[in-house]
């Protein structure tokens, strides 16, 4: 299903409207079942990349864009590894009051929030949820009154309902103990999600309002339920916490206003209904998940190969980055039906462009598809199937002509590590 936009407010001035045109790679870019023979660009034997040097691929973050791709991540976000503390807050209204115990509400969400981003970050994020409060918070207005509109800055509508909030709380809690905070507010508030989706976050807003001398800079808004019908709830509907934390943690929307088509279902920052799914490793490596050493450089002229170990498992080489300018490069990785990318239907290398200088919600990742309109390999409600079978394969090459780069899967190995060549000039 396609979701509406989210819009992440920052604090960086008015946010204008997201532009419906996804990031377009360039046209001369193609996917052929054929082996480069030898480098066009150096003579002489392929080297093996065992460089831990990754300068050259962190492309930095550019100046004015929204939630930047670039590494590392500006400061203001909530930390990404060690032992984070999350407050949660169960909200109802006059004119919609909790249906059921607000600790079922918290339960839709954990432990599963707390599983996910263990897999997903190999143990080095310890999400710790608490919620000091175990009954609904009854705001003092009806919600229609607070103005709410997905998307809206913390004026005025949010920064009033987040005075009360606080209001309603304080007495029992202690903002300043915790690094992000989670209102879940009881699902009858607002439209049904298969509507409009109003679930959003502030991230790194240094104008936020202050409670316990802490600004709440880093809070994610949980609405209605994403249920469509399909059975998938009860398993996945917790996956919207994980999004829309993601943003407290820096990272952008990989989809648009035409919905998943960029990215598919690869990263749940991209679609994060239905059926479980991981994030990119190029995210991994940016919310510190993975080491340098785990990254694997194709900054120079010539060929080199590079084994690449699956995402999903601990240690091994993990992504392999081609930079094409100062902003910008292509990402390579092994995705599996492991951990959390439990639908993966065609295991294989993902390839896809970064571009740092690319606003949330544009575009600032594309996935490149092997099998372009092949209608996929996922018949999974809630999941963009074209990309589904976008990975490629031994014998596969992807070619970006316009920037003379080429990206070939040359084997796999009984251990399940790909063998990639790339030839960049």
């Amino acid at each position: 299903m396609k979701k509406s936009r989210h819009r992440i407010p920052r604090h960086r001035g008015p946010i204008a409207l997201v532009s419906a045109t996804a990031l377009v790679i360039a046209a001369m870019a193609s996917a052929s079942s054929s082996l480069p023979v030898s480098s066009r660009a150096s003579a002489g034997p392929v080297a093996e990349n065992r460089s831990t040097d990754t300068a050259l691929c962190r492309i930095p973050a550019a100046m004015g864009v929204q939630m930047s791709e670039g590494i590392p991540t500006p400061k203001g976000y909530a930390r990404s590894t060690g032992r984070i503390h999350a407050l949660n807050l169960m909200i109802d209204f006059p004119d919609a009051k909790g249906t059921e115990p607000a600790m079922a509400r918290y339960a839709e969400f954990f432990p599963q929030t707390v599983k996910w981003f263990r897999t997903a970050s190999y143990g080095r994020l310890t999400y710790i949820p608490d919620a000091p409060v175990k009954s609904w918070l009854r705001m003092p207005l009806p919600f229609a009154e607070y103005g709410i509109d997905r998307g809206a800055p913390y004026e005025p509508g949010y920064r009033h309902l987040v005075q009360d909030i606080i209001a309603a709380a304080d007495p029992k809690v202690d903002f300043s103990k915790y690094d992000l905070v989670n209102i879940l507010v009881t699902p009858n508030a607002g439209p049904a999600a298969l509507d409009t989706v109003l679930s959003v976050t502030f991230a790194g807003n240094a104008n936020a309002p202050h409670a316990d001398g802490t600004a709440l800079s880093n809070t994610s808004f949980i609405y209605s339920r994403q249920d469509d019908g399909s059975g998938s709830f009860k398993q996945n509907g917790f996956r919207v916490l994980p999004h829309e934390n993601g943003h407290v943690f820096g990272l952008p929307d990989l989809y648009t206003m035409e919905g998943g088509g960029a990215v598919g279902h690869w990263d749940i920052m991209s679609e994060d209904w239905g059926a479980n799914n991981d994030l990119l490793g190029w995210h991994k490596w940016k919310l510190g998940w993975l080491d340098n050493s785990q990254v694997s450089c194709a900054a120079r002229s010539g060929t080199s190969d590079h084994v690449l170990a699956p995402l999903a498992g601990r240690g091994g080489t993990k992504l392999a980055f081609v930079p094409t300018g100062a902003e910008s490069g292509y990402a390579v990785e092994v995705r599996t039906r492991a951990g959390n990318d439990q639908e993966v239907c065609r295991p294989g290398v993902l390839i896809y462009k970064v571009s740092s200088d690319v606003d949330t919600g544009q575009g600032p990742v594309s996935v490149m598809d092997s099998t372009k309109n092949s209608g996929g390999c996922t018949r999974q409600p809630n999941v963009y199937a074209e990309l589904s079978d976008a990975t490629f394969r031994p014998g596969q090459t992807f070619t970006d002509k316009a920037k003379k780069i080429r990206i070939s899967v040359v084997d796999k190995d009984d251990k399940g590590n790909y063998r990639v060549r790339i030839t960049r000039p």
